[in-house]
């Protein structure tokens, strides 16, 4: 059985670290660089950085912010934001990053996760899916950083975004992000299981036992984190760090 992983995810907006709760009232959190720079000591296994800069979508790829974080990353790196063609896949990748996750393009054009995962594999695409519930309690399928709503169900669209060749699901649920509220766990259980590649499951860990739960009711592959370590504790200040490996992996036992 492949270990857990818990990934920090880090959200940059116009090349500052930011940290949002439910996609709005963005908080600066420090430079993504020195954060980096953080994590290496701190021995994570894997990061994943966000640009969710306003028009990044239109603008594309920071390159010069890509290159910069891959000189600086010591661990296996993923990069979204801006990502709309093969050719900004190819940029991204010939930098030195791992793994490109593409959100808004995969929706818009679901052939390009076969177009990227054709050249580079499919274990070097995540595809990003944010998924906001309804006034009757349905699960939409968000784009844009949330900003324009479709008419995709999360179940649909994960199966669908599979058999284009994505390699990862990141599922995020806007109303549990940067809540500290714990897991959508009945939204991450209803995607996993209609899932046979790996989901990481983001938005809403507010302690170890929520780490717990997302993977052992909800059937997540992974857990990907974000106010958990970059801030002290909720409503505290800012603090980079990561949970001992050891300790959250005896939980999961």
């Amino acid at each position: 059985m492949l270990r857990t992983r818990v990934i920090p995810v880090l959200l940059v907006r116009e090349g500052c670290l930011v940290k949002t709760i439910q996609f709005n009232r963005f908080e600066y959190v420090g430079d993504p660089c020195n954060t980096v720079r953080i994590f290496n000591e701190l021995e994570v296994d894997e990061l994943l950085v966000l640009d969710i800069t306003p028009d990044r979508f239109h603008r594309g790829p920071d390159y010069h912010l890509i290159a910069d974080l891959a000189d600086e990353c010591f661990m296996p790196l993923g990069i979204g934001g801006g990502v709309r063609s093969l050719e900004d896949a190819r940029a991204i990748f010939a930098a030195g990053i791992e793994k490109v996750v593409i959100n808004t393009a995969a929706i818009e054009r679901p052939d390009l996760i076969r177009e990227i995962s054709t050249v580079y594999g499919s274990q070097a695409v995540i595809v990003s899916i944010d998924v906001k519930r309804g006034l009757f309690g349905a699960n939409t399928v968000r784009t844009r950083n949330g900003r324009r709503r479709t008419d995709l169900d999360p179940v649909v669209w994960a199966k669908k975004a599979e058999m284009f060749g994505a390699g990862e699901i990141m599922l995020t649920s806007i109303d549990r992000e940067g809540t500290w509220n714990g897991f959508d766990l009945e939204l991450v259980h209803s995607v996993a299981n209609a899932l046979s590649i790996p989901l990481i499951a983001h938005g809403g860990a507010g302690n170890l036992q929520d780490i717990v739960n997302v993977v052992k009711k909800g059937g997540s592959s992974a857990v990907a984190l974000g106010s958990m370590v970059v801030f002290q504790k909720q409503g505290m200040g800012v603090l980079v760090n990561f949970p001992d490996n050891k300790l959250i992996h005896g939980l999961l036992k």
